[in-house]
């Protein structure tokens, strides 16, 4: 009689694991680059819109057990501005599935009993116009909201949000409006897409690159970052929790 199957001993391990994280500090700001959705389609032997299918409902997942260890702020990176380069009928998939998604965002009532703000950041005047629409609506459905915030990266690139932010900067010293002597670190930051929102203390990044690709290039100067094997329709709660883990047993030196 096999009184410790492997299915018992996993769970063992969960269950420790949760306990674990939940008695340290928990990072209130996770950036999560969502990484492998079509490695995934290759490997489970599935077309890839049904992998960017399988990928948005991990999404819904991941922010679940975010908001149940109370993550107060989630920045998904879902589409970068070089990704409009990809065959055509990729990004037609990828923007149909996005109104989809984000209809279901304002309709979810989860949004509205956790009370998540829902931002969308980038250069979203590249998205096709219904696209365009459909996040100002989400956002202006979710914009009251103040317990959560959930900010998703579309036509996103780190480098395109620096120049962004300069250029703003630069028409108001142009205008008058400040000097140039003015500018620092707290201005530029106060013009990026993130304006107002602390930067990411732990960086997630899923299907085995160990690379952030220009996400959050100024806002992670000082953030932790875990690189996990795993392809993102594929993310387990419990990959979640290793992240943290490692997080919490790392010592912050913001730089001394």
């Amino acid at each position: 009689m096999r009184l410790f199957t492997p299915k018992f001993i996993y769970k063992l391990y969960e269950r420790k694991l949760s306990s674990e994280i939940r008695s340290k500090p928990i990072p209130k700001h996770i950036g999560i680059i969502l990484d492998g959705n079509r490695r995934a389609s290759k490997m489970l032997g599935i077309d890839y819109k049904t992998g960017y299918e399988l990928g948005a409902e991990k999404l819904e997942e991941v922010l679940d057990w975010c908001w149940e260890l109370d993550v107060k702020v989630i920045t998904c990176w879902v589409f970068s501005t070089e990704n409009f380069s990809r065959p055509d009928d990729q990004v037609k998939s990828i923007m149909k599935l996005a109104i989809e998604n984000l209809r279901r965002l304002r309709e979810d009532k989860r949004i509205f009993k956790n009370q998540v703000k829902v931002k969308v950041l980038g250069r979203l005047n590249l998205l096709p116009e219904n696209v365009q629409q459909e996040i100002k609506m989400t956002e202006d459905a979710t914009k009251t909201h103040e317990n959560f915030i959930l900010n998703i990266c579309m036509a996103y690139g780190g480098r395109a949000e620096i120049v962004d932010a300069l250029k703003r900067i630069f028409d108001k010293v142009k205008d008058g409006d400040i000097s140039f002597d003015d500018i620092d670190e707290e201005l530029i930051s106060n013009h990026l897409y993130t304006n107002g929102i602390s930067d990411p203390d732990l960086i997630i990044r899923t299907s085995g690159e160990e690379r952030l690709s220009g996400f959050l290039l100024w806002q992670s100067a000082f953030s932790e970052y875990y690189f996990a094997e795993v392809h993102w329709p594929l993310f387990r709660q419990i990959d979640l929790w290793r992240a943290i883990r490692t997080y919490q047993r790392r010592q912050r030196r913001y730089g001394t």
